[in-house]
């Protein structure tokens, strides 16, 4: 499995009066790269979620390093620290192309059913948990 880092340009409208990317864009940035990584694993949010499956957020922070600017390049690496199938924790490096670190962070998630109860991921969709296990192999590999 090949994984490639969240990359895209900071957009006009997440920049505010000081004319620097606002910080609350960089954890809607984490949840994109998160989004990103699985849907470049094989398997779609939707997908999942039509099986029933949440993937709620517990928490989330980040720590801010460098702004970024309208039209900058903007690279999210992501890495999964801990996956058991109940819980997922992921940390974020925000870099620019040159590798400069402009920001780093974490999120931690839960899988539940659509009733928000807490479900055992290799219980209720094996392949599913062996996607993300796949994952982290990958990520690991990279970073």
């Amino acid at each position: 499995m090949t994984l490639t880092p969240y990359k895209f340009k900071a957009r006009y409208y997440e920049t505010d009066k000081m004319g620097i990317v606002h910080h609350s864009n960089y954890i809607r940035w984490f949840e994109e790269a998160r989004v990103h990584c699985i849907t470049e694993a094989g398997m779609s949010f939707a997908e999942i979620e039509d099986r029933g499956i949440l993937n709620p957020v517990l928490s989330c922070s980040a720590e801010y390093k460098l702004a970024f600017r309208f039209d900058d390049t903007v690279i999210v690496n992501t890495k999964i620290i801990s996956f058991n199938g109940v819980k997922l924790e992921i940390a974020y490096t925000v870099t620019d192309e040159s590798g400069t670190v402009h920001a780093t962070g974490t999120s931690a998630h839960c899988f539940t059913d659509m009733n928000m109860r807490p479900i055992r991921l290799q219980k209720k969709a094996p392949d599913v948990y062996q996607l993300y296990l796949d994952m982290k192999e990958a990520l690991d590999n990279i970073l």
